[in-house]
């Protein structure tokens, strides 16, 4: 990795700060994060799927047999 040195407002580095501590991760992370997925494949917004979009419904990869064993992956784990 590179360092890289940016300027941020106070207020949006406080917010950025307390987001970070919040999900458990470093304001470096947070940021690195933020811009991979600003810059994700070239690809709009739209051509993002917006389930697998929000961490919060969905994070990690898709399992290979997914279809295959919906039932399982949405019942069993219950």
């Amino acid at each position: 990795m590179h360092r890289t040195t940016i300027m941020l407002p106070p207020e949006l580095k406080a917010r950025a700060v307390k987001r970070a501590k919040k999900m458990g991760i470093s304001l470096g992370d947070l940021i690195r994060d933020a811009l991979a997925a600003a810059l994700k494949d070239g690809k709009k917004q739209e051509e993002i799927d917006p389930f697998f979009a929000d961490i919060a419904v969905y994070d990690g990869p898709a399992p290979k047999d997914g279809v295959k064993n919906l039932d399982h992956y949405l019942y069993d784990n219950l």
